[in-house]
């Protein structure tokens, strides 16, 4: 099988706090990375200080600027030299065996443009974050089995959508092709669109479920920006990755579930989040056009059929 190569691209802002236990988790793999690279986006809180200090090893980017997780991982990817690379969240921490587990999968699936690993909850190891990702026919994307309790469910590789973004891997030849995170999205959903690039493209996602990494939820995003950049981004991925043909049989029911958020978010109106998830919604609706030139292209490039992809997508619960 072909030799492979993991770099390990961690995006960081002010992550003094949660990056030396992610850093320790890949200085204790059982077969190390070919390099680790932390891009810091302008950190206030000692970050940068703290990775040349303590792990002389890493390779640091300082960004100069805060260009969101997309801008950071990109940045770091483009420094990285790998047959695959993986993106890790600063408040990742992986078993010692997750690159060693994670080249296994990419040998064995040599056509695999990305292999999603099985993350699990930091503080419920036994409950779920991902065994990867899922993409609704309501045009939702969904984290495969979030909040269930692990008994065995997830234990076959099987495809799978796409790579949680969290600690994804993807193949180089992959990314040479369908290009780089999308920087306009600044972070979340930055995955599914990649996810969608890459199955339009050809390249099936893996999931890998003996590599494993546990994810301190939310303790480097969520509320409020979160709920932002989740209302906007899902639809960009809307417009920009989703085939004609798919609009047309789904988009009612896409449709619906976007009215149903925008309902939900207007009953909770006093709640930061909800405010922040609509103006989501309004700031997607009132700028998507810019998705418009990179959807002609992407849909241009399509290599698949249609029931290949209807197949990929998964049924409203």
């Amino acid at each position: 099988m072909a030799a492979e190569t993991v770099s390990v691209v961690i995006p960081t802002w002010n992550g003094a706090s949660l990056l030396p236990e992610c850093l320790d988790s890949l200085l204790r793999q059982s077969v190390p990375p070919a390099e680790i690279v932390v891009a810091d986006g302008a950190s206030s809180d000692g970050t940068a200080e703290l990775v040349e200090r303590d792990y002389p090893a890493s390779h640091l980017l300082r960004l100069g600027t805060n260009r969101g997780y997309t801008g950071a991982a990109n940045a770091g990817i483009l420094h990285s030299s790998g047959t695959l690379v993986a993106i890790v969240n600063q408040d990742v921490v992986l078993e010692p065996s997750w690159i060693e587990e994670v080249i296994r999968a990419a040998q064995v699936n040599p056509f695999a443009g990305a292999i999603a690993t099985k993350i699990m909850l930091y503080d419920e190891r036994d409950h779920f974050h991902s065994a990867g990702d899922d993409f609704r026919v309501d045009g939702i994307p969904v984290n495969r089995g979030v909040w269930e309790k692990d008994i065995g469910q997830y234990d076959v590789p099987a495809p799978v959508f796409g790579a949680c973004g969290g600690a994804a891997v993807y193949r180089r030849k992959m990314l040479d092709q369908v290009g780089l995170l999308d920087e306009s999205f600044f972070m979340y959903c930055e995955d599914v669109d990649l996810a969608w690039r890459q199955q339009l493209a050809g390249w099936p996602t893996i999931y890998a479920p003996r590599a494993v990494a546990y994810h301190h939820l939310g303790a480097s995003g969520g509320g409020v920006l979160a709920s932002y950049f989740t209302g906007r981004n899902t639809l960009y991925v809307l417009v920009k990755d989703l085939p004609g043909p798919l609009w047309r049989k789904h988009g009612h029911s896409i449709l619906r579930a976007q009215l149903r958020i925008s309902s939900q978010a207007l009953r909770a109106w006093r709640g930061a989040a909800a405010r922040a998830r609509l103006k989501g919604q309004l700031a997607g609706l009132l700028t998507s056009v810019r998705m418009l030139e990179k959807r002609r292209s992407i849909q241009r490039a399509r290599q698949v059929d249609l029931s290949y992809l209807e197949d990929l997508l998964s049924a409203v619960d």
